[in-house]
């Protein structure tokens, strides 16, 4: 229920900001401002998450976001709202969002278990875009008929759900994680964990760019409708539907995997870029709509991938640091993301603002791939024959003198000339016991 009133706030606010300004470049600020707190204090939020009792902490900034959306509700009905006013409240949104991320994201292991963790994160986002086919179908015929200010009083009594929710829970039920003690330094602590290992750090970096500069579609899907298109809020509302289509689609789909491999997760961010790309292109509206519908099936099935694989390789005393980090880095890059783009959109065309948006997504990917495939050991192999592989990734062979990572394990410190000498020792060594 609260999920539905979020969505329809969101299509409401950005048909408000478009319609009291006519730009693309205001949407992308008023986007810029709502998630520029959660790059700035995101880290904040993880530490009060691992340190603080979840539930608490939730019913604070559940109360607080609601009460955001009846204030802009209140300003909007009586006439008041201004486009600063809608700026202010979404900074304010912001710095909630702050807390309630990854208190809200590391809550599901404590609801489940870890054994449940992979499904419960795949159904929770199953959730969240089951009202995202919803949210924006309603905002779309409400914004027409009577005015933006009901989506927000929507949103801001949709909030009495998850609180009533959270206060009628079994609370010895719930499997706590190991609340990390107050301390100095658990900032960097956090940071240094995800910087010294691999399999944290470079999906963060690879989700950095694909939040930054791929998931700008409140820029990009106001302005085809407004300019390419030539339509009103029912259509803007119509095109995310389809794309909440995929995004559940997606999100189903992943629960169902078993497994959450790297490649998988990096083959998934590749392809989302390509049909950014493609979608650029689309010649009619049709066409372009049903684009949306891979286009969120392929985004959400790399941000669940993303964010359980996170959750699973993780320390659950870190957990909340690291999530905080996905989230600071996926969201937070809007404010950077979404007055670029808006403005190449607002300058160059909406065409082309996706397109860019695309071709760093796809370039994103192609580089960490190779990244990855370096260390542990893989080149690309380029196969056109009939019946094979056409690329894949195979285990790289060691150039002359260096000896290979298995091998490497079993033998005793050696200066690098000793290393570089022991292919000849070694064959010296052969031929002396060969009769």
């Amino acid at each position: 229920m609260s999920n539905t009133g979020t969505w329809m706030q969101r299509i409401a606010q950005d048909w408000l900001v478009h319609t009291l300004t006519g730009s693309a470049a205001a949407v992308g600020i008023t986007l810029a401002l709502q998630f520029l707190p959660i790059l700035l204090f995101g880290l904040y939020g993880g530490v009060l998450a691992d340190r603080l009792d979840k539930r608490k902490l939730l019913l604070f900034t559940q109360s607080a976001m609601g009460l955001t959306g009846l204030l802009l509700a209140a300003l909007t009905l009586t006439g008041n709202v201004n486009v600063y006013h809608v700026y202010a409240l979404a900074f304010v949104l912001g710095l909630v969002t702050v807390v309630d991320n990854p208190t809200r994201q590391t809550f599901v292991s404590d609801i489940v278990g870890p054994d449940l963790l992979r499904n419960a994160v795949s159904l929770n986002s199953a959730n969240f875009q089951s009202a995202r086919i919803v949210g924006p179908a309603v905002a779309g015929v409400l914004i027409s008929a009577v005015g933006s200010g009901w989506a927000f009083l929507f949103n801001g009594l949709s909030f009495l759900a998850p609180i009533a929710g959270l206060l009628l829970m079994r609370t010895g039920e719930l499997n706590p994680a190991r609340r990390a003690p107050r301390g100095k330094g658990q900032l960097r602590e956090g940071l240094r964990y995800v910087g010294s290992r691999p399999e944290l750090l470079w999906p963060v970096v690879l989700v950095g760019f694909i939040g930054t500069f791929g998931f700008n579609f409140p820029i990009w899907l106001v302005a085809f409708t407004d300019r390419i298109f030539l339509a009103e809020a029912g259509t803007y509302g119509l095109l995310n539907t389809l794309m909440a289509i995929g995004s559940l689609s997606g999100a189903l789909l992943a629960a169902r995997r078993g497994g959450s491999r790297m490649r998988f997760m990096v083959a998934a961010a590749g392809g989302f870029g390509a049909l950014l790309m493609i979608a650029a292109a689309a010649p009619v509206f049709w066409v372009f709509a049903l684009l949306m519908v891979p286009v969120g099936l392929i985004g959400m099935t790399f941000v669940i991938s993303a964010n359980t694989s996170l959750q699973m390789a993780s320390d659950p005393a870190m957990r909340g640091r690291v999530i905080s980090l996905f989230m600071m880095v996926f969201v937070g890059g809007t404010p950077i993301g979404g007055p670029l783009l808006g403005w190449l959109t607002d300058t160059f065309g909406p065409r082309l603002g996706i397109l860019a948006g695309g071709l760093v997504c796809a370039a994103a990917a192609l580089a960490v791939a190779l990244i990855l495939a370096r260390i542990g050991g893989l080149r690309l192999k380029v196969d056109l024959r009939r019946g094979h592989r056409h690329l894949d990734f195979v285990p790289r062979a060691p150039a002359v003198g260096e000896v290979p990572r298995e091998a490497a394990r079993e033998l005793p410190d050696e200066t690098p000339e000793e290393a570089a000498a022991r292919p000849r020792r070694e064959e010296n060594q052969h031929l002396s016991r060969t009769p």
